[in-house]
């Protein structure tokens, strides 16, 4: 709700003909109080003096005085704002944090009598209606004190959703005005005046984006309201009664005619010495417009991490019973919500997620996400696009990194992840030493056929799919044989070898040995599910085991997380501490960890995953990560090359790297395409999303935790291969992608 003045009292009482009937003096004993309105001759026709008294005396005496709304502000780890959220953008500051300047103007201007009246100033009412029928003038006569008491009024309406309930200044009856002027009257005594005068200079509307002295400060001179120079804090002080009308941002002969009549009354009041008032009144405006940028879509760093947030505090029921009282306390509740965002890794994740494409005019999606090991901290959350539409450039609101429940826009095509390929391969090997198979034994990767009917173990289900080329030109319901990206990989080799070099043969080779019941159970356990509805993804569907079913970046970044930290899984969280305006602090999801995967599994993942960068499906990523950090890393392709992946983790970071169709329903293939000027037959994890999470990782790893992977034990190390054509270096890879 936009407060158009402070609640003055104005000649807007009167007849539409101007004709002005004076009514009341009402006095109580101590001379309390003198009452002096302007009302319509009808009002006051037949009204005796004695009604007056009692309808004053029936009046409600209390006002609540609760904080006025204040902004909201989401913070990085290290205290950087990422953006702030206001339906009133105000931020409450103490009286002591405001320039002398500023008191002394708006007492000056507003109320001169204000340390000497008791809330209402009986002469100023008696002077106003003198002036006013002698000239059919409109002076007000409204304390600050009374003002306060509009504007608390006014702002308790409008944080509760009743802004049609609120009575504007030119819509006052005698019964508003007397309701006001008892408030007035009662607030003096419970309350100091300092106490008033913090509170009036923190509530009044000064500008659409400036509620309180502080935004205002900050918005027209990008100075705090302590920092106010004389001329300044003239300016404001007379901005509130017509804030419209002397907005020195639209009428600066106007402005600047207000504040020399704020100067002079300060130098009549003997608040500032001739030579102040003659150097303020030669100043100009002297303006340094500063807006404050609203919600996400003004976010000064990552804006789609920033949606993440905001949609966490909207659909937990600990901020609100429902999403309107949660909006309210997002928007109006002057909340620090701390978040485990660290600025160093997001600038870094956003500048290179912003070059992968080059100028992408063919809308190609590009992303970054950063999971913490052992904690489950989002780290970073970047991507490719802008939050509202610019020329030439890629805008949506759709987070390319989360799950669908999680992700906001009206282009929905897309949300909720993307076919992970190959990157789903750990899991299946994960259950091979879950089995207590060795890290090195023989699979038969020669075997392409997989028949309806074929004999899959399972002890909770029933394995769908099948993989034959005859039985699909018989119309039976099965696929081509199993391919790999590569010919030449047709045949018996060790297991470890068919994972680091993304041998699709060699998974389905280890998984006809395995209880998919297991495999679903490391899935399960690792929380990886169907980034669309968040169901698990159901790995008895035989295309699940080469990453069929959409899974999100940070799904994928967190799994792999977990094998980082020797099998302990924690939940994902962006929250680190929400506090209060008074200091109080609201709950947030705490660390939850639990072990998913013996540790000696994740041992072994990591041991064989470190070779996808030094000889299999990785080797070609360029740049290399620096000598002395370890990684581990696997790379995913889709069937139609349409989303290609990198996941991979040192000991203090697991990142996500996504490039592809981020949009249109992922419909758009990566093949016979060009991207940033360079010509690709079909787009490989390696080849864009590698150089995206190799240029990034190299920048940021050495901030975190760098040490070396523990071995797996030797018992996993048996039967090392002995023969050269299963070891050593990957081939030059051909133009079909590493699925």
């Amino acid at each position: 709700m936009t407060i158009p003045s402070t609640g003055r009292w104005s000649g807007t009482w009167v007849s539409g003909q101007g004709k002005l009937i004076a009514f009341v003096a009402a006095s109580v004993l101590a001379g309390v109080l003198v009452a002096g309105l302007f009302v319509p001759g009808a009002a006051v026709a037949g009204a005796a003096l004695s009604g007056s008294n009692a309808l004053f005396a029936s009046l409600p005496a209390e006002l609540a005085v609760e904080p006025p709304s204040q902004s909201t502000k989401v913070l990085a780890a290290d205290g950087q704002i990422i953006a702030t959220f206001y339906a009133e953008n105000r931020s409450s500051v103490p009286l002591d944090a405001m320039s002398p300047y500023l008191k002394d103007a708006i007492v000056a201007i507003e109320d001169s009598r204000f340390f000497e009246h008791g809330g209402v100033d009986g002469q100023g009412i008696l002077r106003a209606l003198t002036r006013n029928l002698a000239t059919g003038g409109r002076q007000g006569a409204s304390t600050l004190t009374q003002q306060y008491v509009t504007n608390v009024i006014n702002e308790s309406l409008a944080s509760s959703g009743r802004d049609s309930e609120i009575v504007l200044n030119g819509q006052k009856e005698i019964g508003d005005k007397l309701r006001e002027m008892k408030l007035a009257i009662a607030l003096e005594k419970k309350f100091s005046k300092e106490q008033i005068l913090e509170g009036y200079l923190n509530i009044v509307f000064f500008n659409r984006d400036a509620y309180g002295a502080e935004a205002a400060s900050r918005y027209y001179f990008n100075t705090t309201a302590k920092e106010l120079t004389l001329p300044q804090a003239a300016l404001l002080a007379g901005l509130v009664n017509s804030p419209s009308f002397y907005d020195p941002a639209v009428n600066p002969e106007k402005s600047i005619a207000r504040r020399n009549q704020v100067l002079g009354n300060m130098l009549a009041q003997g608040k500032i010495q001739q030579a102040e008032y003659d150097a303020a009144v030669a100043t100009g405006p002297d303006l340094h417009l500063t807006p404050s940028r609203q919600g996400c879509a003004g976010a000064q760093m990552a804006p789609y991490f920033c949606n993440y947030v905001a949609r966490l505090v909207l659909n937990d029921p600990a901020y609100g019973s429902d999403v309107t009282e949660r909006e309210r306390r997002l928007y109006r509740g002057g909340l620090t919500i701390t978040t485990t965002l660290d600025s160093r890794l997001q600038n870094a994740a956003q500048q290179q997620v912003d070059v992968s494409a080059g100028p992408n005019l063919d809308k190609w999606g590009a992303s970054l996400v950063t999971v913490q090991p052992g904690t489950g901290k989002i780290l970073a959350m970047a991507q490719n696009t802008v939050y509202l539409p610019q020329d030439g450039k890629f805008d949506t609101q759709l987070n390319f990194n989360v799950d669908a429940k999680d992700a906001a826009g009206n282009d929905l095509n897309g949300a909720g992840g993307f076919q992970p390929g190959s990157t789903m391969k750990p899991f299946t090997f994960a259950q091979w030493l879950n089995e207590g198979k060795s890290i090195t034994a023989t699979v038969d990767a020669s075997k392409r056929v997989y028949p309806v009917g074929f004999p899959w173990k399972s002890t909770c289900g029933k394995v769908s799919g099948a993989y034959s080329t005859a039985q699909k030109a018989a119309r039976l319901d099965a696929a081509d044989d199993l391919q790999n990206a590569e010919e030449g990989f047709y045949r018996p080799m060790p297991v470890n070898y068919g994972l680091y070099n993304s041998i699709n043969t060699a998974t389905f080779a280890s998984a006809a040995q395995l209880d998919f019941c297991g495999i679903q159970k490391v899935v399960d356990a690792l929380g990886v599910r169907n980034g669309l509805d968040g169901t698990p993804v159901n790995i008895h569907q035989l295309g699940n085991l080469l990453g069929a079913t959409g899974v999100s970046p940070l799904n994928m970044a967190n799994a792999y997380a977990t094998f980082a930290k020797d099998g302990q899984y924690c939940e994902p969280r962006a929250l680190v501490r929400i506090t209060q305006a008074d200091g109080s602090e609201l709950p947030v999801p705490e660390t939850t960890c639990r072990e998913a995967l013996k540790p000696d599994v994740a041992k072994g993942v990591n041991y064989v995953l470190q070779d996808v960068l030094k000889r299999g499906s990785g080797v070609y990523i360029t740049p290399k990560i620096p000598a002395g950090i370890p990684a581990a890393a696997k790379t995913g392709t889709s069937n139609n090359n349409g989303a290609t992946w990198v996941v991979g983790y040192t000991r203090g970071l697991a990142t996500a790297s996504f490039f592809g169709d981020a949009l249109e329903g992922q419909q758009r293939a990566g093949q016979n395409v060009t991207i940033n000027g360079k010509f690709y037959k079909g787009i490989d994890g390696y080849m864009i999303a590698g150089p995206q999470w190799a240029n990034y990782m190299s920048q940021v790893a050495g901030l975190y935790l760098t040490e070396a992977f523990p071995e797996p034990p030797e018992t996993m190390l048996k039967n090392p291969p002995s023969s050269p054509s299963t070891t050593g270096t990957r081939p030059t890879p051909s133009t079909s992608p590493s699925r």
